[in-house]
């Protein structure tokens, strides 16, 4: 025998329902089966009695929704006849009933919870009766006769021993399909109706699994069972297939809504497995429940739950400090006030205690402890209590961090890397919860950030923001585009782009683009791209893993790396301005993603992307010492120098360069040497040099008075050059000899200039020479 309940969504429409009954008669097995009211009703039915109590005729119109909504579902699901009449007649004795209750209170304008309690068990009520007779062969039985309660703590609280005894007696004798309504129970004194509380659905099938030694317990809902996170929030968040009992009680205290965390405590005693599925999916696997967790997932975290509405209450003084008693006086008075506490947080020199509250229960939890210790905030000894708002918790769960070290730093860390503070944290001595408060606005993030770290997600997820679409931004879009699949199978790696921005338009979103058809929507959703709206775009999103890609050559764009940085977004940049500013500057951009724990990475800033900046910090961290570096760092001097002979004038092949985009826009920026200085700077100081671009000699091949003026000015007179530079090639060209505008760096004296190498020479193979010394 087993025991099956269905839920407000899994009786709420007329396909649900008939899903309901073909899953029932599909059973082959006796089974127990718990209906919901059909959904929404219950609020309905909670919302016209307030109206009725406060004298409200509109009550009645909301009256004629409930029955309206019970009568047209039978005539969708029972076939016109004997047994649609008979239904009717039955659901119609019981809406009278519900129709007399509402006018007594219309009446007397009074709601006692009574009263209230009695007109919410008119949705159960409703609904398994109508189940009932939809299913063949179903047997309905009244809850109220066998779940009993008790007045405890003015709380209606299950009498365990009495309501087992009564449910045994009533299933003595155990039909193909007995019919229950869930929710609803009585008071063993009075007889009065009484319920078990939201989710009480899922409570009455435990109860009644364990009174009957079940098989198992089904739970169907409207979702595939538990899953990682919230998929509202995660899109890759999945089914957990299996959950110990533990596991899932803890993730049920902290939000996750699959099941009324009453639930499992009647079935974990009789180790009786609760399976989790969807009405709506009866053919998928679900989530099971039980003593042993079998799978083979060694995965150190099952799942991630949350609490979004949390205000943390701080008690906190030195006159709390060594004092015995202030925990017990600070649960007490909360616990006489009914206010249930999710969180603590204590520290270990005593002088402060954090509590987590629902935010609706935060003014009342302050008025009792300020209250409660108003003697000692008086003298000092304890500050004044005031509610801490707009928080929220956020717990990761799993047997499997039992004794396994590391966990809190990885989570604490990864956080942090994130820009996410954590307000308060509390780890059990079972090891298998951690619990910590954020910022509500960081909810979102430390989710997916976690959820992402502790490989939840199928991949791990680097958010792109790239700046910059032309050759080398459009390039590099195009690369993600054709490498996203190959890095997502090979590496577990899915590079997602969320922002594109051009010199005029960008766009952003945190579901990622079509990079196939980035630029056409580009121009036809693109934004105005100004500096303040990238930024507030960028560190607006506050999305996880983020890192902005420049590919400009933007003075401005390079101005937002320090405020990116402090927000934890990292910086990877072609752009060379920011590498090559002020020497302050750099320093204060590298400590500060140190300290950040993010990234500010500009390899592409010398020798096209080869590891030399790389090669340089490996030698420095090894202990090296750099003594020297030589380099060819300009491709486009290296292109004209390359490209000059007798039939191609100087002149000639710097168009060519421009023509073949080797060269800026403007190819004075790469003849007046600035581009190799901003290299030869970026190098030197990687080298563990302090040196700014003034401190560069410089020995250039064009006069000086060649860069000033217009581009057109530079075009007209750059052929005046050609002759002298045809009758030095001549000359060099005899003596086997090749022009190199050579970068240097000798003991941290630092120039550029032109110069003569033979065909043997290293400067013909070599790019870059780094001497260094231990």
């Amino acid at each position: 025998m087993k025991v099956m309940k269905f839920g407000g969504t899994s009786v709420g429409s007329v396909d649900s329902i008939l899903s309901v009954k073909r899953i029932v008669e599909s059973a082959n097995e006796p089974v127990i089966v718990i209906v919901s009211a059909l959904g929404g009703i219950t609020d309905r039915l909670i919302n016209t009695s307030k109206m009725a109590a406060t004298g409200d005729p509109a009550y009645e119109g909301e009256f004629r929704e409930i029955v309206f909504r019970h009568v047209e579902m039978i005539k969708e699901v029972v076939p016109a006849g004997e047994r649609q009449v008979g239904l009717l007649r039955r659901i119609g004795e019981l809406l009278n009933e519900l129709k007399d209750i509402f006018q007594g209170v219309y009446l007397i304008k009074d709601l006692s919870s009574k009263t209230a309690d009695t007109i919410v068990s008119y949705g159960e009520r409703l609904s398994s009766v109508l189940v009932a007779e939809l299913i063949e062969g179903a047997e309905w039985y009244d809850s109220r006769t066998f779940i009993k309660t008790e007045k405890k703590h003015n709380k209606d609280t299950l009498d365990v021993d009495l309501t087992n005894s009564l449910v045994k007696a009533a299933f003595q004798k155990i039909p193909k399909v007995a019919l229950v309504p869930g929710f609803i129970s009585s008071d063993k004194t009075t007889g009065n109706v009484t319920n078990l509380g939201r989710g009480g659905s899922d409570y009455t099938a435990s109860i009644i699994a364990a009174a009957l030694d079940a098989n198992s317990l089904e739970i169907w809902t409207d979702v595939d069972g538990f899953m990682t996170a919230d998929p509202r929030v995660i899109s890759t968040a999945y089914t957990i297939a299996e959950l110990s009992y533990v596991e899932a009680t803890e993730l049920c205290n902290f939000g996750a809504k699959v099941v009324y965390p009453p639930t499992i405590y009647p079935v974990y005693h009789k180790n009786i497995p609760i399976l989790i599925k969807n009405t709506f999916n009866p053919d998928g696997v679900g989530t099971v429940i039980k003593q042993n967790v079998t799978s083979p997932e060694c995965k150190a975290i099952k799942g991630i739950s949350s609490i979004n509405d949390t205000s943390l209450i701080t008690v906190q003084g030195l006159g709390m400090v060594g004092v015995i008693g202030v925990n017990y006086r600070i649960f007490k008075a909360l616990a006489k006030n009914g206010i249930s506490v999710f969180l603590v947080s204590q520290a270990s020199s005593e002088n402060s205690t954090s509590i987590g509250v629902r935010n609706a229960d935060a003014d009342l939890a302050c008025e009792v402890l300020n209250d409660e210790f108003v003697k000692e905030i008086e003298v000092g000894e304890i500050s004044p209590i005031l509610a801490e708002r707009d928080l929220a918790t956020v717990a990761i769960v799993g047997e499997n961090m039992k004794h396994t070290p590391g966990i809190a730093g990885k989570l604490f860390g990864t956080l942090g890397r994130n820009g996410i503070n954590v307000i308060a944290c509390a780890q059990g001595a079972s090891e298998t919860n951690i619990s910590f408060v954020v910022d509500s606005k960081s909810l979102r993030k430390s989710l997916n950030v976690i959820h992402d770290s502790f490989f939840l997600s199928e991949f791990q997820v680097l958010n792109l923001f790239i700046c910059g679409v032309g050759t080398v931004g459009g390039s590099l879009v195009e690369q993600i585009r054709s490498q996203q699949q190959k890095l997502m199978v090979e590496n577990g790696l899915k590079l997602h782009v969320v922002g594109i921005i051009d010199a005029s338009k960008a766009i952003f979103s945190r579901q990622g683009f079509d990079l196939a058809n980035f630029r056409e929507e580009l121009k036809d959703k693109g934004k105005e791209s100004s500096l303040e709206a990238i930024r507030e775009e960028v560190v607006g999103m506050n999305i996880f893993n983020s890192v902005f890609v420049d590919c400009t050559a933007s003075p401005d764009i390079a101005l937002l790396y320090k405020d990116f940085l402090q927000h934890n977004i990292s910086v990877v940049a072609a752009n060379k301005i920011a590498a090559s500013s002020a020497y302050e500057n750099y320093r204060e951009l590298k400590t500060i993603a140190r300290q950040r724990g993010v990234k500010f990475l500009f390899e592409t800033n010398v020798g096209a992307g080869l590891p030399i900046i790389n090669t340089i910090n490996d030698l420095i961290h090894s202990g090296d010492k750099i003594l020297k570096i030589e380099a060819v760092l300009s491709g486009t001097l290296n292109y004209i120098f390359n490209k000059i002979s007798a039939d191609i004038p100087f002149s000639r092949t710097i168009k060519m360069a421009q023509e073949e985009r080797y060269s800026e826009p403007d190819p004075r920026i790469d003849l007046s040497g600035k581009d190799v200085v901003r290299k030869l700077v970026i190098l030197a100081r990687e080298a563990g040099y302090c040196i700014e671009q003034e401190d560069v000699e410089t020995n250039l091949f064009v006069p000086t008075d060649f860069f000033d003026g217009s581009l057109d000015d530079f075009w007209k007179r750059v052929p005046s050059l050609d002759a002298d530079f045809e009758a030095r090639r001549q000359v060099l060209e005899t003596e086997h000899k090749h022009w190199r505008f050579v970068a240097k760096l000798d003991n941290g004296k630092a120039s550029v200039g032109l110069q003569e190498v033979g065909a043997n020479h290293r400067f013909t193979a070599w790019k870059v020479v780094i001497i260094s010394s231990y």
